[in-house]
């Protein structure tokens, strides 16, 4: 094993694209939130850099990624990095040192904590979000990186294919929003009072960061400056691509071609090309990219005005449903001839991996729901999950910080 110059400068760039998504993530989801809660919104996705980037470097990298225990959970090998260096790693990255490894899957697991917060802005306790998220790291992220990337892990052993974190990131982060959906409730006002976005342009904004970060995300999970990093990177542009386009046609089919909805598009074609990025051709991006669109804009549709569910900023539609559908999609198009760590899918006639995707789904989206649900049970009975009626009139920006993002009244 020996460093290389080459790889270790495209996962210490693909780090910092990684990094950039979460601010992404915080203007993203901020300018879809209404005036008087932007900020609020913004410091949910933000504050998980502090958090999460100090809990991973002192035991979350090891829960994940330490040495298995039975399929379920990573040793204390690297509880406050120990033994992980300049040189490269005996069993993850080969060819980078292993801190580098170790800051790549921490800029995952920061992003993935602030995934979930757009599900309950506008009506969750700051001080609440904190303890929830200092615990759903450790107690749900954690576990799930290792079973399917941790060396042992049973989802890893089973022969799961999730390139770069469907069921890790996506379907973790989006199932577990809806579970803390469930529990909070409705936003007051919802659905009789509109709820307009404060800022579009904001969230153009963030989803050109995602888009631009995700680049690092994907082809960065090639861990190395290689022919499948080119690939991944190919793939990711052509499914944003497809996917932006495809919502654009739908929403316009339904009404208008709306620029919130385009945007949406382009990071449901991200999300779901995630998985898939590094075992499928570039070109089956447009499929994956297309049906995603639809999954999505018709999932958005029937929660909220069939069911009625309060998922503030579509988490569970975007990211869950994205997920689940790119996780299968893996299973549908991925081809050896692309990856050889990889399989045949489906359409190659190897049925079991798609089987192998969905026992994934199905693993990830069980146990995610049901310790989140959990969790937040916890947390509500101890020091309350929701802001009281005054404080959720007022806005969180004034009731949780004390700031104000525009000058003049909040409405």
């Amino acid at each position: 094993m020996s460093v290389n110059s080459g790889d270790t400068a495209w996962i210490l760039i693909s780090s910092a694209l990684v990094m950039l998504m979460t601010p992404g993530v915080a203007l993203f989801y901020g300018g879809m939130a209404r005036r008087k809660n932007v900020l609020s919104t913004i410091m949910m996705s933000f504050v998980a850099l502090g958090l999460v980037g100090l809990l991973w470097v002192l035991y979350g990298y090891s829960l994940s990624f330490g040495s298995d225990k039975i399929g379920i959970i990573g040793g204390l090998d690297f509880i406050g990095l120990g033994n992980v260096g300049q040189e490269p790693s005996s069993v993850y990255a080969s060819t980078v040192p292993h801190l580098a490894f170790m800051v790549f899957q921490g800029m995952f697991a920061i992003i993935t904590v602030a995934l979930i917060t757009g599900a309950v802005v506008e009506r969750m306790k700051f001080s609440a979000l904190l303890v929830l998220s200092a615990l759903w790291l450790t107690i749900v992220y954690c576990p799930v990186a290792h079973w399917v990337w941790g060396n042992g892990g049973w989802l890893a052993n089973l022969g799961t294919l999730d390139f770069a974190g469907g069921a890790v990131v996506h379907i973790n982060a989006g199932v577990s929003a809806l579970a803390l959906v469930m529990l909070l409730g409705r936003r007051r006002g919802f659905p009789e009072e509109p709820m307009e976005p404060n800022n579009i342009p904001m969230v153009v904004l963030g989803a050109g960061l995602l888009w631009f970060g995700w680049f690092g995300f994907n082809a960065g999970s090639s861990l190395a400056s290689d022919g499948l990093a080119a690939s991944a990177f190919v793939a990711t542009n052509i499914s944003a691509a497809a996917a932006a386009f495809a919502w654009m046609m739908v929403s316009w089919f339904h009404r208008r071609p709306t620029l919130l909805g385009t945007v949406t598009g382009g990071v449901v074609g991200l999300v779901a090309i995630t998985p898939a990025a590094g075992f499928v051709p570039p070109l089956a991006g447009i499929p994956i990219g297309v049906v995603a669109s639809l999954v999505c804009y018709y999932s958005i549709l029937w929660l909220k005005m069939k069911r009625g569910i309060d998922d503030s900023l579509d988490v569970f539609a975007v990211h869950g449903m994205g997920g689940i559908w790119g996780a299968l999609a893996t299973g549908i198009f991925t081809s050896l001839a692309v990856n050889s760590a990889g399989a045949n899918g489906l359409l190659l006639g190897n049925g079991i991996q798609l089987l192998k995707q969905l026992i994934s789904v199905l693993a990830v989206g069980a146990f995610a729901f049901a310790a989140t649900w959990i969790l937040g049970k916890l947390v509500d009975v101890t020091i309350g999950l929701r802001v009281g009626q005054t404080e959720e009139t007022v806005g969180l920006d004034l009731s949780q910080h004390g700031e104000r993002a525009y000058g003049g009244l909040l409405r």
